[in-house]
């Protein structure tokens, strides 16, 4: 992997935590993305210390969506070739007991922006950097965890839930993959959504629920695959349970939706 170049969001934590020290140890250039600069140079340096390289850092909070803008034209510019984009950060449905609605710098609700919109918008804006090799990747993580978007609501706001606030974010990111990979040029970037596993030993997972039930590794691995694997060369549009392709949400194939969604969220992004 020396050759390759691969932005991960949301390095500093949990999944990606790990999965930026895997890559980085299999001698890839990574870049690190995350919202708290102490924690993105505690990331910078464990990396220095178990490679020798210190990889670049990139701070953005996906709440803003001009944060997002401001990152991506940092990165356009100064790494013009990407390999791999993984999508990774993302926030959960909140405390147990404590979960209120909440809504972005946008003013959108906060889910839909972090788990959904930023990252569309971030593939996006990178996607010119990403079709300068063969073939870039985007890999986004989405979720088991999916319920399907009431268009008549999609903010929620009425009857919030946190659960359903962040299932729906996270079928919205599938959809978001499977409408991208059918809106570009097949033989360049491919786009799959994946479920790194189910209540893994993380922040997120502790703070919503009572009690993980396995470890981050079999997340890391998820990702790993998805990003290096030349069994994928070629596979877009897909959705993985770990390394296993499956369905997701019956909405996810309804093209119509997938449409609505896309104009709803290129109209959220403008705003």
């Amino acid at each position: 992997m020396d050759n390759q170049t691969i932005l991960l969001t949301g390095a500093t934590d949990g999944i990606g935590r790990g999965t930026a020290m895997e890559l980085a140890q299999r001698g890839a250039t990574v870049l690190l993305h995350g919202r708290d600069s102490a924690r993105l140079r505690a990331m910078q340096d464990e990396i220095a210390v178990a490679t020798g390289v210190i990889p670049d850092a990139y701070l953005a909070d996906f709440s803003s969506l001009s944060e997002v803008r401001g990152m991506a034209a940092e990165i356009g510019a100064k790494h013009p070739v990407l390999d791999v984009l993984i999508n990774n950060a993302g926030i959960g449905r909140g405390p147990r007991g404590g979960q209120v609605r909440e809504v972005s710098t946008d003013g959108h609700e906060l889910r839909f922006q972090v788990n959904h919109l930023a990252p569309l918008l971030l593939s996006r804006l990178l996607l010119d950097n990403l079709d300068c090799t063969t073939p870039g990747r985007i890999v986004n993580v989405a979720s088991a965890a999916q319920v399907a978007i009431d268009f008549d609501d999609p903010m929620i706001q009425r009857g919030y839930d946190g659960s359903r606030a962040y299932s729906q974010s996270k079928l919205a990111m599938v959809m978001a993959t499977f409408e991208l990979a059918r809106r570009i040029d097949s033989g360049g970037v491919t786009v799959n959504a994946l479920h790194p596993g189910s209540l893994l030993d993380t922040k997120m997972v502790r703070e919503g629920f009572s009690k993980p039930l396995g470890p981050v590794e079999i997340g890391i691995e998820s990702e790993v695959y998805l990003a290096t694997s030349p069994d994928l060369n070629g596979v877009t549009g897909a959705y993985f349970d770990r390394c296993q392709q499956v369905r997701a949400d019956e909405q996810a194939y309804d093209g119509a939706a997938c449409r609505a969604l896309w104009e709803l969220s290129e109209q959220l992004m403008r705003a």
